[in-house]
């Protein structure tokens, strides 16, 4: 007995020691966190000089480190926005029948703008909202940023919330949960896990992006923000390819260090919201996610957001009781909904004869033709690639997802690739391009492709895991051939999963076109014929009319394939392939 109880106390003692060195770790590194936050505010915040806004930045490598942390806050301040869209928006679309008619779309179109067209559209804005300042161009770069994150986490959260399970439907509406409890006991739970996967890929677009939305180029302007992806940019011009070197090797660093201080601790935190039978799945472990378990972190967060969620629960309160389902459609609703079409009708008419009106003015009505056809020549690549990535990465993705051994080797790896920018890489297949002669209206497939790929595999490795054990296990006991078990089981279990990531991946090469169709390497500039190089010379040249005549055009390619091709694959796939009841 004495042994028991000195057994405990020294456990006891363990446990206060780890969780003693746990706290001092916890400490220094929030420390470093507001620390470096603290570095970067004053030239954040910076009076622009005499000589006015820069348009370059010194590419010493030196500097590397501080351009990394500047890019680095951009990317989470921008991701912090998106998450905030993301909730307010598939909220507000999912609950509401008459908004979730006119947001859903809205977001199919948004999503197939690419950040150029924002960023010509919003950069006087921004320039006007923080004059003076150095700090206008940080937020025209973050808002950049945002619309390379913001939309396919809306849809994944949208998504979300109207596939709850029913039976936690019904819970909700027995408990009598105010909409705030429902929000953070069943809809965030059930939408965290696809919600940060989605995350790591919009960060991952993010950096995609990121030479492009700080070395802003629009209207005739070129507006250079310190930061990896513009070093990458000035270095490129210049011929340095020892420093765009070092930009690679840093920017490694960063993700590597990004994805073990961040991404690992929370998909393993987030594993606990997995609802699952199977007892087979491989618990994720992370050395940060210990350390802060083992620390008092949780607690003090618990006691600073008590009050916060007690203020959020009260506030919704006078809303009523939850009810995620639409109400039964009565006669007084029929006359709202048509009222409703009507004013929404008419806006968007008035919109498309002010749209004619101005392309009429800026590049008459023959220009529209002419960008309709390099559209076509872009859909073709975008559809060549699309196909040619699913063909490479479906059955790879499929085979990492039902194999735990092979999911615990690739995936960390995947998620580090996924998360590089490989337009970082342009410059040196830029070179490739012009040594080997390859033709840039083919090459510029392979440059699209190394930034949306992933998405396919992210979503095929996602849908493999889920499917269960038991029928695994059952295509074995039935002694079905390989062929077999492909073809009844694990592709049409997949078939979903490589819906949504070929939806999402198509909209990202569309957007990728921009910065893939024109490439250039010190004075050595290759241009392919397409819609992507359309914008981007639009865009620098400052014309706004060619600009929204082709962000329009693409913006219709993208919804119209969409339309006819994606989304009945999508309803096929959730009335004959869907694992769940």
């Amino acid at each position: 007995m004495n042994n028991g109880i000195a057994g405990s106390t020294a456990e006891g003692t363990t446990r206060a020691r780890h969780s003693l060195l746990s706290d001092i770790v916890v400490i220094i590194g929030i420390l470093a966190l507001i620390g470096g936050i603290a570095v970067m505010l004053p030239d954040i915040n910076r009076a622009v000089g005499p000589q006015g806004l820069p348009s370059t930045i010194s590419t010493d490598p030196s500097n590397l480190p501080y351009y990394a942390m500047r890019s680095v806050l951009r990317m989470f301040i921008a991701l912090a926005c998106s998450l905030l869209f993301t909730v307010v928006y598939g909220l507000a679309a999912a609950r509401s029948r008459r908004l979730g008619a006119i947001l859903i779309p809205l977001l199919d179109i948004l999503q197939s703008v690419p950040i150029l067209g924002f960023l010509s559209a919003t950069i006087s804005l921004w320039l006007v909202l923080f004059p003076g300042s150095i700090l206008g161009v940080e937020a025209a770069s973050i808002f950049a940023i945002f619309t390379s994150q913001a939309w396919n986490m809306t849809f994944s959260f949208h998504r979300s919330l109207l596939s709850e399970p029913t039976e936690l439907d019904e819970a909700a509406k027995i408990l009598r949960l105010s909409h705030w409890q429902r929000f953070w006991n069943l809809d965030m739970p059930n939408a965290m896990i696809p919600l940060l996967w989605n995350c790591m890929m919009s960060v991952g677009g993010g950096w995609f992006f990121l030479t492009a939305s700080e070395m802003i180029s629009v209207n005739n302007h070129t507006y250079a923000l310190p930061g990896i992806g513009s070093y990458v940019a000035e270095a490129s011009r210049h011929r340095e390819l020892g420093n765009i070197g070092w930009a690679i090797l840093t920017m490694v660093i960063v993700v590597v260090l990004i994805d073990f201080c961040l991404w690992k601790p929370l998909t393993a935190w987030a594993e606990k919201f997995r609802i699952t039978s199977s007892a087979s799945i491989v618990q994720r472990r992370s050395m940060v996610l210990t350390i802060i378990r083992q620390s008092h972190l949780n607690d003090v967060l618990a006691w600073l957001c008590r009050p916060i969620g007690e203020g959020l629960d009260m506030v919704t309160r006078p809303l009523g009781r939850t009810g995620s389902r639409w109400h039964v459609r009565s006669t007084r609703s029929r006359i709202g909904d048509m009222a409703f079409g009507t004013v929404i009708v008419i806006a968007i008419s008035i919109g498309i004869l002010a749209w004619i009106e101005f392309i009429r003015r800026g590049t008459g009505i023959d220009e529209i033709w002419h960008v309709f056809g390099l559209g076509l020549l872009t859909f073709l690549r975008v559809m060549l690639l699309t196909l040619v990535c699913s063909i490479i990465w479906v059955p790879i993705g499929a085979s990492i997802g039902m194999n735990p051994r092979l999911s615990r080797i690739f995936q960390p790896l995947i998620q580090v690739l996924s998360s590089f920018p490989a337009n970082f890489t342009f410059p040196l297949v830029t070179l490739w391009f012009i040594a080997w002669h390859i033709d840039i209206n083919w090459g510029t497939m392979l440059l699209m492709s190394l930034g949306t790929q992933w998405y396919i595999l992210f979503n095929v490795i996602a849908g493999a895991s889920s499917i269960p054990d038991d029928l695994q296990e059952m295509t074995r006991s039935f002694r079905l051939t390989r062929w077999q078990r492909w073809s009844k089981l694990i592709l049409p279990a997949v078939f979903g999963s490589w819906c949504t990531g070929g939806i999402t991946a198509a909209g990202g090469a569309w957007n990728a076109s921009i910065v893939s169709e024109t490439v250039a390497y010190g004075h050595a500039t290759l241009t392919a014929t397409g819609l992507g190089s359309y914008i981007a010379a639009s865009t620098a040249s400052g014309n706004m009319s060619k600009t929204l005549l082709g962000v329009t055009i693409m913006s219709l390619f993208v919804v119209i394939v969409n339309r006819i091709f994606w989304h009945p694959l999508e309803k096929l796939a959730e009335q004959r392939f869907s694992l769940t009841p």
